[in-house]
């Protein structure tokens, strides 16, 4: 093993930067140029059938069998000409990666011709087998099929020779099994809810769309140490490792001068994203070593899911290329900060306004506040499931770990909006206002875009933040499916705009004027959520026994945040909207516990592997050689013997203890994977592996990492952090 860690460190010292220039055209003209969006639409598809994509895109109109044979003939000719020679239908399957299945542009006339067919029924839809993916039992293994159906409002794109056509994912019995599905009902949930709420203050808004702007956190190693760390091939993450000397104490990669070799990766994957229509623009070191950042601008919600999914792919490949292996785990490494993949949410509509935006006048702010209070009353009501929507076993190492926001959902507004908030509270009456009254309250509201001209700073520690336009869901896990986040984002707010819509109705038709109706309600809102509203450290213990006394959760493990997918509320909300019905919610369930399970059951077999085959027999070979040293100073030393054997002998001594404490609780934590292993109940297995198993992981790596510190740095196994975290 150390001739592997050996070979593994000089490959690595002898790395050069691959040479990747940017192309010497602007980026403009090479952006979306492997994308069949609107200008490849207009260039390749007849008018008739270009407005029938677009109607499908932007309304939900259905396309006949004629038009799709159109649209089916000009992709591929479209993709022919950028070399493709098969097409795919992309998914995002239960498994949290993508999926895809390659057909050839082909068809055999007869023995010796062939002609290339792409026709509609491929394109909209295809028969993968299904029987191999996560479904929570919704079907049994032998039942194979299941469907992908075109998703028209996220443009085909061609990688490599494949066209790629992103679909949904549904079982040969209609549930949905796969991220994008309930996603797209969900943003057609609160399209219509939000429009519905806009009719008070804009008669022109007729669509509302969703808009996302994520920005994805990794690390980056060195492949020839990464394939020297069985743990980040099987787990992603170090289940070993003693923190270096220097970590990220000194603050000085944040921002930081990028290695070479890096900023060849990044350039690198830039282009291939920029190509398929990804606008990323920004990149930069993030806190700990070896960890970087890159983020694209806003766009709407499905697409920028898909773009996210599609550039995960983009830069693990790129990687390769590069020499190194991309980190997505959200701690991979102990001792330093972790990755999360931030979630910047807002609502748009087809007039261009961002209605979490203040405008100029009262009433432009009025439909501000509506959106604004709403979506906190609509967090408050539901941070239980918000907290489930980011619940992973790589996520639990990083919530609450003072790096990132904690596992207790709170709502950070700034001191100025939480000003104007109380201001509203303290002014609008339940009975009539007075004209002065209804005045002075809309000059105070107008003022809102000066307030946030000079916003409070922005609070790391926040899961939920409101960062000027937007708000920032900050606990999303680096290696998640954005979708999931935005699948109850999105439906838990639309849910929040019907009732509101109902509220205010019902005021207006007892009399009361509609500005005052809306006030009065959103008055109420504000009361009703004050408690979920925080802008304080996050971190400290104060927060959590402050939460405590609000009566906000700190839920800190998977197992308990997944239960209220099952809860009567839940099961309601997402069929009364038509998200998911109870057997598509309660699979996900299901299936959530059971990948909860499978990433413990992995990590506990590596904790067990390495330690027994590697660090073990090379402890005890290290002790050998000193009780072979001791044993030749006793034939030299005489008298001094003692004296000179003491270092020895404490450190053997010490070897002893470490080796025969690990050898313990190995042998403790495999029995209790036995036992967890024979539970049938999804929710009880994943207990026992989160309350029986995993708890012997920290205390079998504190004695490995203890050993790393004694055992001789040639011999020992596993390339260490002060090598694997940094990069030149």
């Amino acid at each position: 093993m150390a001739i592997i860690r050996f070979t593994a460190l000089t490959e690595t010292l002898n790395r050069k930067p691959v040479n990747v220039e940017m192309p010497a055209d602007k980026i403009s003209q090479i952006y979306a140029t492997n994308v069949f969006g609107k200008t490849a639409m207009k260039q390749y598809l007849s008018s008739e059938a270009y407005e029938s994509v677009i109607g499908a895109m932007e309304k939900g109109i259905q396309i006949d069998r004629k038009m799709a044979d159109q649209v089916a003939s000009a992709m591929r000719a479209w993709a022919a000409e950028k070399g493709a020679t098969h097409y795919t239908h992309w998914f995002q399957p239960l498994t949290g990666a993508t999926a895809e299945k390659h057909d050839a542009f082909f068809e055999p006339l007869d023995e010796s011709r062939a002609i290339e067919k792409f026709g509609g029924s491929q394109l909209v839809q295809q028969e993968p087998d299904a029987s191999s993916f996560p479904n929570g039992g919704i079907r049994n293994t032998f039942e194979a099929r299941g469907y992908t159906a075109w998703d028209p409002t996220s443009p085909a794109f061609v990688i490599g020779k494949t066209l790629c056509i992103p679909t949904i994912f549904i079982s040969y019995t209609g549930e949905a099994l796969d991220y994008k599905t309930p996603l797209v009902k969900a943003l057609h949930a609160v399209d219509k809810a939000a429009v519905e709420v806009c009719q008070y203050f804009d008669k022109n808004v007729t669509k509302v769309n969703a808009t996302l702007g994520w920005e994805q956190e990794y690390f980056l190693v060195d492949s020839a140490l990464f394939n020297a760390r069985p743990d980040l091939l099987m787990a992603g993450r170090t289940v070993f490792g003693h923190i270096p000397a220097k970590g990220q104490q000194l603050e000085d990669h944040y921002f930081g001068s990028i290695p070479d070799r890096v900023a060849a990766f990044m350039r690198d994957f830039e282009i291939e994203a920029l190509k398929l229509g990804i606008p990323i623009k920004t990149r930069h070191n993030e806190v700990a070593p070896n960890q970087y950042e890159c983020a694209p601008v806003f766009e709407e919600a499905n697409l920028a899911v898909d773009h996210n999914q599609l550039l995960m792919d983009v830069m693990e490949k790129t990687a390769i290329k590069h020499n190194f292996r991309i980190l997505f785990h959200e701690k991979p490494f102990a001792g330093v900060n972790g990755s999360g993949k931030h979630n910047n949410w807002s609502l748009g509509t087809n007039t261009g306004k961002n209605l979490l935006s203040p405008g100029k006048t009262p009433k432009t702010n009025l439909q501000f506040l509506t959106f604004f209070i709403n979506t906190i009353k609509a967090v408050h009501d539901h941070a239980d499931l918000l907290r489930a929507s980011i619940a992973s076993a790589s996520n639990d190492h990083r919530l609450g770990a003072n790096e990132a926001p904690p596992a207790i959902m709170s709502i950070f507004i700034g001191s100025q909006l939480t000003a104007v908030l109380d201001e509203l509270v303290a002014k609008v009456k339940k009975g009539k206002m007075t004209p002065d009254e209804k005045t002075a309250l809309k000059l105070n509201i107008g003022k809102i875009p000066e307030i946030l001209l000079d916003n409070t700073d922005r609070n790391r520690t926040s899961p939920f933040a409101f960062t000027g336009n937007k708000f920032e869901f900050r606990a999303v896990g680096s290696s998640a499916n954005c979708a999931s986040a935005m699948i109850v984002l999105n439906t838990i707010v639309a849910n929040q705009l019907i009732l509101f819509k109902k509220e205010v109705d019902a005021l207006i038709a007892k009399g009361v004027d509609k500005d005052e109706a809306i006030l009065q309600i959103l008055k109420r809102y504000i009361i009703d959520s004050k408690k979920i509203l925080f802008e304080g450290n996050g971190y400290s213990e104060e927060w959590v026994k402050e939460a405590a006394r609000r009566g906000l959760k700190n839920i800190k493990t998977t197992p308990d945040a997944l239960d209220v997918y099952v809860d009567k509320k839940t099961l309601q909300l997402f069929e009364e909207l038509k998200v998911m019905s109870h057997r598509e919610q309660e699979a996900r369930y299901e299936i959530y516990l059971e990948m909860y399970t499978k990433k413990i059951q992995i990590e506990s077999r590596v904790i067990g592997d390495i330690a027994m085959n590697s660090i073990i027999p090379t402890a005890l070979t290290y002790q050998n050689k000193l009780i072979q040293s001791v044993a030749g100073l006793k034939e030299i030393a005489g008298a001094s013997f003692k004296t000179l054997s003491a270092p020895h002998m404490e450190i053997i001594t010490e070897i002893s203890e470490r080796v025969a404490t690990i050898k313990k609780n190995v042998d403790l934590m495999i029995e209790e994977r036995k036992k967890a292993n024979k539970i049938e109940d999804a929710k009880n297995k994943a207990v026992a592996y989160c309350e029986k198993v995993k708890p012997y992981f920290d205390v079998i790596r504190y004695n490995v990492d203890k050993l790393e510190l004694l055992v001789d740095d040639e011999m020992w196994p596993l390339p260490k952090y002060r090598e694997l975290l940094y990069i030149k």
